[in-house]
């Protein structure tokens, strides 16, 4: 069982797509660790040795901000924005996408499920 950074890497599939299930690790920085480490891209995480798993968690230990501290900070950073009140930080606090995006008809993953406005009804004479 290969556990780096607190996660467990599925077994059967290529190290380099292995490696990106760890937050904070994407295709091109997996292929920088293997490449770091010396070992094949194609190389199945259930065929590395100990040899090998050693120096890929050395590697992300020492070298990448990985797991909580990734997110933590990423949270921070979002506090951050919020508390200075500045565009960025307005857009966070009130659910609405924040790089310019149209608002109207879109944005439904932000704004989430849409909250039905009734009309004005018509006075009976």
């Amino acid at each position: 069982m290969a556990r780096i950074a607190g996660i467990d890497l599925p077994r059967n599939k290529r190290g380099e797509i292995g490696l990106t299930y760890i937050y904070g690790i994407g295709r091109s920085t997996s292929r920088r660790i293997l490449e770091q480490a010396g070992i094949s891209y194609d190389k199945k995480v259930q065929d590395w040795n100990d040899d090998e798993l050693g120096l890929i968690r050395n590697f992300i230990t020492d070298e990448l901000k990985v797991e909580g501290a990734l997110r933590s900070e990423t949270q921070l950073n979002i506090k951050r924005l919020m508390d200075i009140g500045c565009y960025r930080g307005v857009r966070h606090r009130s659910g609405l996408p924040l790089r310019g995006q149209s608002t109207k008809n879109n944005s439904r993953t932000r704004k989430g499920k849409r909250k039905t406005v009734a009309n004005k009804k018509k006075a009976v004479k």
